[in-house]
């Protein structure tokens, strides 16, 4: 049994978080991973849920979309490549629950045309099926978790890293769309606040069209912060 831990141990994939908090390469089966290294986890995990709590008060929304413009998707790339395929979709299952039914963590809820950064704290509380965007948060769940599993991979530290946060944000879209088109089909009120020949028209216009120049800014600077970050690490490591 302790040689089967060991060798679960060293093979375990490596995320940025691993190398830069290392455990143990083998483990007794008695200790377990040990309070201090649960201590970290759940720091890591409520830092991080802070985290993307504040780049949804980033937040800017136009008139043709009921949908804001935030920065979240930056930190849901950011936090699956780091974190990896547990945690990341861990702290964004909790970002959620914590905007549903705690804390207004998500985005301001006005619906007029407006720029809004982080303070004064204007965040909102809802149930995600009652919102239109409340398909793209289901979709940071299962965004951070393709995102970290292909970091662990080592996606997250070479050319791949484009397209592992191309994928990452292709998965948010996917939820995305998929619920504000039911948002637009079956609600009169999101039908007629967005321009638009039919529902497929309307869900492009409202949940796509606005967000990809944005996006594609923010996967990039996504790319540099964990380039960068693994930079400094690897400087870190080898000069100690």
């Amino acid at each position: 049994m302790t040689t089967r831990i060991a060798m679960t141990t060293q093979n375990r994939a490596q995320t940025l978080i691993d190398t830069m908090f290392p455990v143990p390469s083998i483990y007794r089966v008695n200790e377990g991973i040990g309070y201090r290294s649960l201590l970290t986890n759940m720091l890591l995990i409520g830092c991080f849920v802070g985290f993307v709590s504040i780049l949804a008060q980033i937040s800017f929304r136009i008139p043709t979309t009921t949908v804001p413009i935030t920065g979240q998707t930056f930190g849901v790339l950011v936090t699956g490549a780091v974190l990896g395929s547990r945690k990341g979709p861990l702290v964004m299952a909790l970002y959620m629950l914590i905007g549903m039914f705690l804390l207004p963590v998500f985005a301001p809820a006005s619906s007029d045309s407006s720029l809004h950064f982080v303070f004064p704290w204007a965040g909102s509380q809802s149930l995600v099926w009652s919102m239109g965007s409340g398909g793209y948060i289901v979709g940071f769940i299962f965004s951070s978790y393709v995102v970290g599993k292909l970091s662990e991979r080592g996606w997250d530290r070479n050319s791949r890293a484009y397209l592992n946060f191309f994928l990452g944000n292709l998965v948010i879209y996917i939820f995305g769309l998929a619920w504000l088109a039911y948002m637009i089909a079956s609600n009169d009120g999101y039908y007629n606040a967005i321009e638009g020949m039919n529902v497929l028209d309307k869900t492009l216009r409202g949940g796509l069209y606005p967000f990809v120049g944005g996006d594609a800014i923010k996967l990039v600077l996504a790319c540099m912060t964990i380039s960068s970050s693994w930079s400094l690490v690897s400087k870190f490591k080898s000069s100690s």
